[in-house]
């Protein structure tokens, strides 16, 4: 059976992205951003995960106002970078798992989530800048993705219970699935930044950690925490942090840090990272 075996959050800041592209990554600004990526990167290299479940949030690349899904599942073979308004990001194709991702699908509809499914779209620094940060500068990314998008640009997002919910219900499909797969899933997006309006820049540290610890053994209280509490303490960009309860959820009772990383300021964000094993 496929197992899944790890859980990664991380911030998707595309300033990153840019940081790594023009080989900016230890300089002094960026190097201390960069460095808390190191372990990873190793420890990856060591584990060989087959397929990662990547949850991140479209930049208004793949949606926009038109069509506004909820939570999307990327059942395709491959998604090229996108275009944000300065060219494609120089960095390799994603290469899906479509047979992972339709059982994924079916499962998660007949547990009576409404998924969208996507078989072509592009995808954007949601999803390629926390691949560059784990994997760094590869011709091609050593594990297939399965993109799973979620709306946390337009009101209404999913709670956190929602999306807690929903890394359960992932946890059950995959462990049905018969091929034996090392399966990873990433929670990607935030921490605490408001990008616009008289609170542009906020930074809320004690309140950043206190998320980070409670990702940490077999408390659930992240999962009720009310969209209003996201908007006052953490900026209007800080629900972002809803996508991690995926990752948590996916990961069942208890859980175990094995690498934590915090940093402020990236640009006028800040940067959240840990890595998490499930506990039996």
């Amino acid at each position: 059976m496929a197992r899944l075996t790890a859980g990664v959050a991380s911030s998707h800041v595309p300033l990153m992205g840019v940081a790594h592209d023009q080989k900016k990554d230890r300089d002094d600004y960026f190097g201390p951003i960069f460095a808390g990526y190191d372990w990873t990167r190793q420890w990856e290299k060591e584990q060989k995960p087959d397929v990662v479940i990547l949850v991140y949030n479209d930049h208004a690349s793949a949606f926009d106002m038109k069509i506004i899904p909820t939570f999307a599942i990327g059942c395709g073979e491959h998604y090229k970078p996108a275009d944000e308004g300065w060219g494609p990001r120089a960095v390799p194709d994603v290469i899906g798992h479509p047979d992972l991702a339709w059982h994924i699908a079916q499962s998660l509809v007949l547990d009576e989530f409404d998924m969208t499914i996507v078989n072509e779209m592009d995808v954007d620094h949601g999803l390629t800048v926390p691949l560059s940060m784990m994997f760094g500068d590869v011709a091609e990314w050593p594990v297939k993705v399965i993109p799973l998008a979620v709306n946390v640009v337009t009101y209404p997002p999913p709670t956190g219970n929602r999306c807690w919910a929903l890394g359960e219900a992932i946890a059950r499909a995959v462990a049905s699935f018969p091929e034996d797969l090392n399966v990873q899933i990433w929670g990607t997006g935030g921490m605490s930044h408001q990008l616009q309006g008289p609170r542009a820049g906020l930074i809320n540290r004690a309140w950043d950690n206190m998320f980070l610890d409670g990702l940490v053994g077999d408390s659930d209280h992240l999962r009720h925490i009310p969209h209003i509490e996201y908007l006052r303490e953490t900026g209007s960009e800080g629900i972002e942090m809803v996508m991690w309860l995926i990752m948590r959820g996916a990961l069942g009772k208890t859980t175990r840090c094995l690498h934590r990383h915090y940093h402020v300021p990236c640009s006028n964000t800040a940067i959240g990272h840990m890595v998490l094993e499930p506990q039996p």
